[in-house]
C-alpha cells in the first residue's frame, strides 16, 4: 500500500489520526494489506505525509489494540499474521487493550469494569428519586462548571479520610471520568509538543489521549518498585509531566516504592515539572497496608490527583474528579467556564448523597470482600488448569490478574483467539510503546462469579491451545 493510498484530507473535520486509522483498517479488511505484511515505519509515514510522529503512533496504537496489527520490535509493525482467522462477529469485539467492548453485557475477563451484578441499584434508584424530588427551580439552570458544591465537599472529605489528601472543595474539579481529568491537567500544565514521562508498559487510553494532544511520550520502564525514576531522568531529563499509577501500576500491579515516590517529587520540584497521579483503583487493596496517595506527601504541590467513580460505582455515571495544585486555581476555574459548562446536577447530587451518607464506604467494604474472593477463584482455576505452565503475577490489590504462560510467543494472537470464544483478555504486549519485553494476558475478575471461574478458564485453555 503506497503512501498515495494513505492520503489525508487536511480540510476534513475528521482528525488526522482517525483518517489514518480508517484507511489502514479498511485496507487490512479488504485484503489490500495481507496478513504478515510489514507496514511502513511511523517515522517514514510521518515524513511522507508531513504529519507529526504522534499522529502516526496514535493510529498504530489503536490498530494494535484492536488486533489489526502487531509490533515485532526490529521487524517493525505487521498486519496481524492470523487476522483472517481471528476475525470476529460485530457483536464480539476484537482485542481492545484497556478499552470497553461494544455496549451490552460485559464479556468474561473484560478490563475496565467494576462488578455490575453487585452494584446496589435499588439503593441508587431510591436516592435518585429523592434527589430529583428535592431539585429546586434554580437547580435546573446551568450547573456550577467546577462541579456541584455538595459533591466537591463530599470528595474532599473522602480523600482526607481515605487517602490522606488535604484539599478544599475549591481545589477540586468534577470531570467526565479520568479522561476528563487528564485533559484538564494537560491543558493547564503543558504546551503542544512537550515531552511526558509515561510508564512502560502503561494505560493505553491515557497514551492515546496524550498522543492525540500532540505531546511527545518518553516511555520509562517499570520494575518491582514501580516507575524507574532514574531511568526517566537519563532518558528524558526535560519532561514537563510524569503520568503515573502509584498505588497499583497499570497494568503490572506493582506499588511505587517510597524512595521512588520521593525521587519523583524531587525531580518535579527541581525541574519545575508536574505529576499526574492516576489513583484509579486504590480502594481495592486486599493484603497489607494500603499504600498512601502520592499527593498525600506532596509538600511542594506538584501533583495533579485524578480519581474516578468508574471503577468504584459504574462507568456509565461518567464522573471523576481532579485535585488541582493551587497555583492553577484561577486558571482551572476559567477553563471550566470555557469548557463544557459542567455535568448533570441530578447525577452529581446522587453521587454526593451516596458519599456523604456513608453508602460509598459500605459499598467499598462489600466490594473488597467480593473482589478478593473472585480474584482468588480465578487464580485458583488458572493454577488447576495450567499447573506449572502459568505464573500469576503477585499483587496486593487491583481489579485484574496478570498471567504469564509458558510457550506463549504471541499474546495478541492468543487474545484474539480467546475473543472468538467470547472472552476478552488483553495482551500485555499491546501496552508497550516500544518492543514488548514480556508476553502475558491481563484478565479482570470483577464480573467473574466464583462458580463460573473454572468454566471460563477451560474456555481460555481452548484458545491457548
Amino acid at each position: 500500500m503506497s503512501d498515495s493510498e494513505l492520503h489525508i484530507d487536511r480540510r476534513s473535520r475528521v482528525a488526522l489520526h482517525q483518517q489514518l486509522y480508517d484507511r489502514i483498517r479498511s485496507a487490512i479488511e479488504a485484503g489490500v494489506l495481507k496478513p504478515g505484511e510489514r507496514l511502513a515505519s511511523a517515522r517514514s509515514l510521518a515524513a511522507q505525509l508531513d504529519v507529526a510522529r504522534g499522529t502516526i503512533d496514535a493510529a498504530f496504537s489503536r490498530l494494535a489494540g484492536e488486533g489489526y496489527v502487531v509490533t515485532r520490535g526490529p521487524r517493525g509493525t505487521l498486519v496481524a499474521p492470523d487476522f483472517r482467522k481471528a476475525r470476529l462477529s460485530p457483536r464480539t469485539v476484537a482485542v481492545r487493550a484497556n478499552a470497553p467492548a461494544s455496549p451490552g453485557a460485559p464479556l468474561p475477563l473484560q478490563l475496565g469494569l467494576p462488578s455490575l451484578d453487585l452494584f446496589p441499584r435499588k439503593l441508587w434508584a431510591r436516592l435518585a428519586a429523592r434527589e430529583a424530588r428535592m431539585l429546586a427551580g434554580a437547580s435546573l439552570a446551568y450547573p456550577d462548571p467546577q462541579g456541584l458544591a455538595a459533591l466537591r465537599s463530599a470528595v474532599a472529605a473522602y480523600l482526607a479520610v481515605s487517602r490522606g489528601i488535604t484539599a478544599s472543595p475549591d481545589d477540586i474539579l468534577i470531570t467526565a471520568g479520568y479522561q476528563g481529568a487528564l485533559n484538564f491537567a494537560v491543558t493547564l500544565a503543558l504546551d503542544p509538543g512537550d515531552p511526558v514521562w509515561f510508564e512502560e508498559p502503561g494505560y493505553r487510553i491515557a497514551r492515546t489521549a496524550l498522543l492525540a494532544r500532540g505531546l511527545k511520550l518518553a516511555p520509562v520502564p517499570v520494575d518491582g518498585e514501580g516507575l524507574m525514576v532514574g531511568d526517566g531522568i537519563r532518558r528524558c531529563p526535560g519532561a514537563r509531566l510524569a503520568v503515573v499509577t502509584p498505588a497499583h501500576q497499570s497494568p503490572l500491579g506493582v506499588t511505587l516504592s517510597l524512595p521512588r515516590r520521593q525521587a519523583l517529587l524531587d525531580w518535579a520540584q527541581t525541574r519545575d515539572a508536574w505529576i499526574l497521579e492516576d489513583d484509579y483503583d486504590s480502594e481495592f487493596h486486599y493484603s497489607g497496608h494500603k499504600p498512601p496517595a502520592l499527593k498525600s506527601i506532596d509538600a511542594m504541590d506538584r501533583v495533579f490527583y485524578a480519581g474516578s467513580f468508574s471503577k468504584t460505582l459504574f462507568p456509565g455515571l461518567r464522573l471523576g474528579y481532579l485535585v488541582v495544585p493551587r497555583r492553577f486555581g484561577a486558571q482551572a476555574a476559567l477553563l471550566c467556564q470555557q469548557g463544557d459548562r459542567g455535568h448533570s446536577v441530578l447525577d452529581q447530587a446522587v453521587a454526593a448523597a451516596f458519599l456523604a451518607e456513608g453508602h460509598f464506604a459500605r459499598h467499598l467494604r462489600r466490594m473488597r470482600l467480593a473482589y478478593r474472593a473472585r480474584r482468588d477463584a480465578l487464580s485458583d482455576a488458572l493454577r488447576r488448569q495450567f499447573g506449572d505452565r502459568v505464573i500469576i503475577a503477585p499483587g496486593p490489590g487491583g481489579l485484574h490478574t496478570l498471567a504469564y504462560f509458558n510457550n506463549l510467543p504471541d499474546d495478541a494472537a492468543a487474545a484474539a483467539r480467546a475473543a472468538s470464544l467470547g472472552l476478552q483478555p488483553v495482551p500485555l504486549s499491546a501496552l508497550f510503546i516500544g518492543p514488548a519485553v514480556r508476553q502475558g494476558l491481563l484478565m479482570s475478575f470483577t464480573n467473574v462469579a466464583e462458580k463460573d471461574a473454572p468454566a471460563i478458564v477451560r474456555r481460555l485453555a481452548r484458545a491457548l491451545e
